[in-house]
């Protein structure tokens, strides 16, 4: 089958694509995705739940927004030949490209009166006890199998930064946003890892 092409440039910041919308992608020898990070994302979980990461070449038209020009200057849309990276995942079945957050799940946008009880281990090292404001992770681009996670404690001061494969998150009920998309229900539990076993292909 030729290549297929997926374009959701019409998707609203802060939503995910529909099953239905991305569906068609796991059909082809290569696809074309048009749209935000969100858009690349979803076309990868379904290659994922597909089995067919490894198979399937994926070729990405970045949107203009600011997480789509960094993610395309950090995996270098345009330049280079086609490769295998990494695929960040997580334990409720989405994949990590761009920038993750845990953070209160509550309404109080005031950043002072946000905090978090919470336990994050970073492969065996305990990053976090205890209440924070936020915890950020990014997949790492220039390395293999790694994210990158950084715990604000309290506004303003320094924040601890460190890097590994895996994330174990036990909580206070917060909210996950991934890639701009909030998860839909609170949760209590959250890991993100870098999955060893899996790779996805990318065609710049």
């Amino acid at each position: 089958m030729p290549r297929v092409e997926v374009d959701l440039r019409g998707l609203e910041p802060g939503s995910a694509p529909q099953g239905d919308q991305v569906a068609r992608a796991t059909a082809g020898d290569a696809v074309l995705v048009r749209g935000p990070v969100a858009a690349l994302g979803g076309v990868l979980t379904a290659l994922l739940k597909a089995g067919r990461t490894a198979e399937v070449p994926v070729a990405w038209e970045p949107a203009d927004d600011n997480a789509s020009t960094g993610l395309a200057r950090a995996l270098g849309i345009g330049t280079g030949a086609q490769r295998e990276l990494s695929l960040v995942r997580d334990d409720h079945g989405g994949v990590l490209l761009h920038h993750g957050r845990l953070e209160p799940w509550t309404d109080d946008r005031r950043t002072l009166g946000r905090r978090l009880g919470l336990q994050a281990h970073h492969d065996a090292m305990r990053i976090a006890n205890g209440p924070v404001t936020r915890l950020d992770v990014r997949p790492d681009w220039t390395a293999v199998d790694t994210i990158g996670v950084a715990v604000m404690t309290i506004p303003l001061r320094p924040v601890r930064r460190t890097r590994g494969r895996a994330l174990q998150v036990a909580s206070d009920p917060a909210r996950v946003i991934r890639d701009g998309v909030a998860y839909p229900r609170q949760v209590t539990r959250w890991t993100w890892y870098a999955d060893d076993r899996v790779r996805w292909r990318l065609q710049p």
